[in-house]
């Protein structure tokens, strides 16, 4: 099953190509033996859904982009639990490490 991120307005030109609403996970997707060619505007790479310009995600459902306060857009895949030289440098200092340390000094 692959899931899409389908703004609100272009729902309808994804049912007639054959996406379907997952009401669970509040997101439209591709049933398994339809082409995922057609929806290529509404994937990412690998599948994942699509970011925005600022590196969050869309919420299919209201077709607003959805960023925690403390959002930062990392350049590459990494976990930001994890260390990671390359990210070292873009958290230190900024809102998002400073409420990491909060929820640290919490457990």
């Amino acid at each position: 099953m692959l899931f899409l991120t389908v703004p609100y307005a272009e729902k309808d030109e994804a049912k007639a190509l054959g996406a379907r609403w997952n009401p669970t996970k509040r997101r439209w997707y591709v049933p398994d033996g339809v082409s995922p060619a057609a929806f290529a505007k509404w994937t990412g790479k690998d599948g994942e859904a699509p970011a925005d310009a600022k590196g969050g995600r869309v919420d299919s459902y209201q077709g607003k982009t959805v960023v925690g306060a403390n959002y930062i857009a990392l350049e590459h895949d990494c976990n930001p639990f994890e260390a990671c030289e390359q990210c070292t440098a873009a958290l230190a200092g900024s809102a998002w490490l400073k409420a990491r340390q909060q929820l640290t000094t919490l457990r």
